[in-house]
């Protein structure tokens, strides 16, 4: 059975075009020694389990590693000393000019801790822009007023930070023309869903997507291995992060070590 996609003009001839950019980012100091810590927690505990055991251990890890990715206070119990990050400042640095124009921009992440940090950073520093946070925890009335709010051809900067699993589907949030995936799901599938909340019918713009990737780190490596592996993406990639725990103990460790890249 052939599949008919939404860049078939034959289908849909009004449907603007979709860009995505990869955005890479640098670690802070900060980042890069709190993921080395846990590069070395894992190497050193990995060879010591097997089954079930193994696979929790790698799975938490790569969590903790994407996190610290993301921002050192999502795995920081004290977060007393602020800590930077990296990607957090390209972030800052992709949403400027597409405020100073009052453009309406979407962004995704898989962690509530982060989407609360994004929107309160983001209310700071421009405390003129209007910003939205839906999470799971909200009421489907919250969510339709988010959505009607956002919807709103009002010409204002505005930042709408979705948690991916509860912003991912079901919403059409078409003002926006830009989508930042702050962090990466890592199947394919699930970005384009989420990225459909405005590339679909009732867009006019061209929609530019943002994919943050940090260098040196196992985000670059498992992005490297994604691209490589579109063609197999329901086999292979079906099942989140679970794929990746059938590495052997060198291939997990050549996908975690970092690199020495850093700001």
């Amino acid at each position: 059975m052939l599949r008919r996609e939404k860049t078939d003009k034959k289908i849909i001839q009004d449907l603007p075009d979709k860009v995505e950019i990869k955005e890479q980012c640098f670690l802070s100091k900060d980042q890069a020694s709190l993921y080395q810590s846990f590069v070395n927690h894992l190497t050193a505990s990995v060879a010591r389990t097997e089954g079930i055991q193994r696979k929790g251990l790698i799975l938490s890890t790569l969590t903790k590693l994407k996190q610290v990715c993301d921002h050192p206070s999502l795995v920081l119990e004290d977060s007393a000393k602020p800590k930077d990050s990296g990607k957090l400042d390209r972030f800052f640095e992709l949403i400027e000019p597409l405020f100073e124009n009052n453009e309406k921009v979407l962004v995704f992440t898989q962690y509530v801790k982060m989407g609360h940090l994004l929107a309160s950073q983001v209310q700071s520093r421009y405390p003129d822009a209007t910003v939205l946070f839906l999470h799971g925890s909200l009421t489907a009335e919250q969510r339709e007023k988010m959505v009607r709010q956002f919807q709103v051809k009002d010409g204002q900067k505005t930042l709408f930070v979705l948690s991916l699993k509860a912003g991912g589907v079901g919403l059409n949030l078409t003002e926006a023309s830009h989508v930042i995936h702050y962090d990466r799901w890592w199947n394919p599938a699930v970005e384009e869903q989420a990225t459909d909340r405005a590339y679909r019918i009732g867009q006019h713009k061209n929609v530019h997507v943002y994919k943050l990737v940090c260098e040196g780190t196992l985000e670059e490596r498992i992005d490297e291995l994604i691209e490589k592996k579109k063609g197999l993406t329901k086999q292979i990639l079906g099942k989140g992060e679970s794929w990746l725990t059938e590495m052997s103990d060198q291939d997990i460790y050549d996908l975690i070590k970092l690199r020495e890249r850093v700001i």
